[in-house]
């Protein structure tokens, strides 16, 4: 059976999409079949393996209001092993449309049952927030990866979503663990940056990812041309910084 894994952080601009795509893309090269699920509606992650969300005629929406299977919605992108569940702008509507649907909190778990043993990983980009589409995402999901960014205010907000994983954890999804916070747009040659990451090592001690990941202009420029990184720049430090993380997880379990 596969792990499947939330990328989740209600803050913005703090790393996620692009941990999300580019951690699943060092684990397809890594040679483990891995789904890219984007419940995003801004479709980032679509896009960042070269879809088009705008082209597309089926997504993640389709598949949790029930109007197509998740086999019909799934599509293969240019990296062997990766496969991609889209999203476009139809999924702004399902929060709104799922609020009288019996099992609300489940209709994601309930998607991705019928698949995950076809896969080794499965990795969610969640959606900036902690409304019904994030629950949907952790209740479905095994474990959670954080990224929190090296940079002023880093741990606001952190307290609100580590309690949200708890209420899961005490309901509707007591299975749910912490993969681990991932440290991102780190800059070495900046006294803040490393004091962040002090200050997160010290107030999350034995959760932390040993990999950090750097500011890096080739990770930056990479969802503009519509690839990950790996297929961007394989000897940039962003691409080396994920495959890091990739083998960080896998030894992690047991792979």
């Amino acid at each position: 059976m596969g792990k499947i894994i939330a990328v989740v952080n209600q803050k913005g601009g703090v790393g996620k999409t692009t941990s999300a795509v580019n951690l699943a893309a060092s684990l397809a090269v890594l040679e483990h079949k891995t789904l890219l699920i984007d419940a995003d509606p801004q479709a980032n992650a679509t896009s960042a393996v070269g879809i088009d969300p705008n082209e597309i005629t089926t997504s993640i929406y389709d598949c949790m209001i029930g109007n197509r299977t998740v086999n019909e919605t799934i599509m293969e992108t240019e990296i062997p092993n990766l496969h991609l569940l889209p999203a476009n702008i139809n999924l702004v509507g399902a929060e709104v449309e799922m609020i009288d649907v019996d099992r609300r909190e489940y209709r994601m778990k309930d998607v991705l049952t019928e698949i995950k043993k076809d896969y080794a990983f499965v990795i969610i980009d969640c959606a900036p927030s902690l409304g019904l589409l994030t629950v949907n995402s952790l209740v479905a999901s095994d474990s959670v990866i954080i990224p929190v960014q090296c940079e002023y205010f880093a741990l606001e907000g952190l307290g609100k979503l580590l309690n949200t994983i708890r209420l899961i954890q005490n309901g509707m999804n007591p299975e749910l663990t912490i993969e681990g916070i991932l440290l991102t747009m780190y800059d070495s040659r900046l006294k803040l940056a490393n004091a962040v990451v002090e200050d997160v090592q010290q107030h999350c001690r034995g959760i932390v990812f040993q990999t950090i990941i750097a500011r890096n202009i080739r990770l930056s420029e990479a969802p503009s041309h519509g690839k990950p990184c790996i297929t961007y720049d394989i000897q940039s430090r962003g691409t080396v910084n994920y495959l890091n993380l990739a083998k960080e997880i896998l030894s992690k379990n047991g792979l």
